[in-house]
């Protein structure tokens, strides 16, 4: 599995949750995985307690299912929480990235195409995780520049849905579309032009209904029917 740092006075509980999180949305731990509450304890560095409560949260949201006497597994693929998981991002992106057009720093602008420049190489020497790792960084830093990392933070809990189609995408359909949309979205937040940033935004997050069908058709054991 992919190891996760600890965050300096994070608690085990969060730690490991988040843990958890990343790997699903990697994909190290797919759709269906029966989990092992010993094997993950040894492997996350925490007692079994704070990993249970890990899996409670998760299960809370969906993202883990638990039965009893049986044990627990990663939840398959729900379209309908990708859907609205998708919704959601819609609606706060496009919102965060208008702000963003207005007061954006010049740094801010520099930082940015830097991350698309990286976007961009790997895309061309091909990394799936890398590029799902840039991608996720590159939209996390436009609501840093609107000063709504809150927001973001809040937001984070449910988009493990839609992430995890993300990942499945890059490696199935590797589509550059996805790294020049981020080129746009950059270009419009530098140029201040709010109405062209939304449109991209819209246009970008719309891409998993078109290839949707690709992707389940090639992992159809990690969908719910």
């Amino acid at each position: 599995m992919i190891k996760v740092e600890k965050i300096p006075g994070e608690s085990a509980r969060d730690y490991a949750s988040r843990f958890l999180c990343s790997n699903i949305v990697s994909l190290e731990l797919k759709p269906g995985q029966a989990l092992s509450e010993t094997e993950l304890a040894n492997e996350i560095g925490v007692s079994r307690t704070p990993l249970r409560e890990a899996l409670i949260d998760l299960n809370h949201s969906h993202v883990i299912e638990t039965y009893p006497q049986k044990g627990s597994m990663v939840a398959l693929i729900d379209p309908e929480l990708v859907e609205e998981s998708r919704f959601v991002r819609e609606v706060l992106d496009v919102s965060v990235a208008e702000i963003a057009c207005h007061i954006a720093t010049p740094e801010d602008l520099m930082n940015l195409e830097a991350n698309v420049k990286l976007q961009e190489f790997y895309l061309e020497n091909y990394a799936a995780d890398k590029l799902l790792e840039l991608d996720n960084e590159f939209h996390r830093m436009i609501y840093v520049m609107a000063k709504k990392e809150r927001t973001y933070e809040m937001k984070s809990g449910m988009m493990i849905h839609y992430d995890r189609v993300r990942a499945l995408s890059l490696v199935t359909v590797k589509d550059k579309k996805i790294v020049d949309d981020h080129r746009r979205i950059f270009e419009a937040i530098k140029n201040h032009d709010a109405e062209d940033v939304k449109t991209v935004i819209m246009k970008h997050l719309s891409r998993y209904d078109i290839d949707k069908e690709e992707i389940k058709k090639a992992y159809p054991e990690y969908y719910k029917s």
